[in-house]
């Protein structure tokens, strides 16, 4: 069932959804990553540049 989300509801559950798939995989690809949430959310192509170098920029340096 697909809901309409608000676009930056939209961008919020993608960058949920990636880390989650990064901490089932720390290895995974993230430009692929990125290409699936985009498509799963519905992401705009800006929105998808803005994931893109989020993730590439995130890199692990968060504490858990």
């Amino acid at each position: 069932m697909s809901t309409i989300l608000p676009q930056g509801e939209k961008l919020k559950h993608a960058v949920q959804w990636i880390s989650e798939k990064r901490k089932e995989n720390p290895d995974i690809n993230l430009a692929k990553l990125v290409d699936d949430a985009s498509f799963r959310f519905d992401l705009s192509p800006k929105d998808s540049e803005f994931l893109l170098r989020f993730v590439k920029n995130d890199n692990g340096q968060n504490p858990s």
